[in-house]
């Protein structure tokens, strides 16, 4: 009964991992945090792994003369985590080097305020005005003048000027 409990219960926090990670990819704003929410959902996918091999009452996986029938652990998920870690640390090594790029670039980690400097960025090198210009409409007609709507709304609504 206690090896279920204990198996379950790392169950649950390899999924808790997985969730807070997830969580934090969706609702974070700063993009350093976004990398440490993915290396938490990444720790948790490697716990599951490993957890998905393991069993309580087996031995380690090396043969020797006296061991050679009994259950043993499986050695592949083992081997697959081992990977995952190596590939993961070089992942967030080059995330956090685009986190520092981007921060001596942008003067900001807000997710938000980086898409709007990198689209001003962008209509500013390539020479066009951006759709969202307060300063001009998208398409070609102008916008009317504020006191010719205030007039029409209000001879649309019967009152006098």
């Amino acid at each position: 009964m206690t090896t279920d409990l204990i198996h379950w219960l790392l169950y649950g926090g390899a999924m808790g991992l997985i969730v807070i990670g997830i969580v934090g990819v969706v609702t974070l704003n700063n993009i350093f945090r976004i990398v440490l929410a993915l290396a938490i959902a990444e720790a948790g996918a490697n716990l599951l792994l490993v957890i998905a091999g393991y069993r309580f009452d087996a031995i380690a996986p090396i043969l020797t003369g006296s061991s050679a029938n009994q259950l043993m652990v499986d050695p592949v998920p083992q081997a697959m985590v081992l990977t995952s870690i190596v590939i993961g640390v070089g992942i967030q090594a080059l995330a956090l080097a685009l986190v520092v790029k981007v921060y001596q670039n942008y003067k900001t980690l807000d997710i938000g305020e980086i898409h709007q400097q990198l689209s001003t960025d962008i209509d500013n090198s390539s020479g066009v005005i951006s759709l969202l210009s307060s300063e001009q409409p998208a398409g070609e007609r102008p916008l009317p003048e504020p006191s010719a709507q205030h007039e029409t709304a209000q001879l649309n609504q019967g009152g006098d000027k």
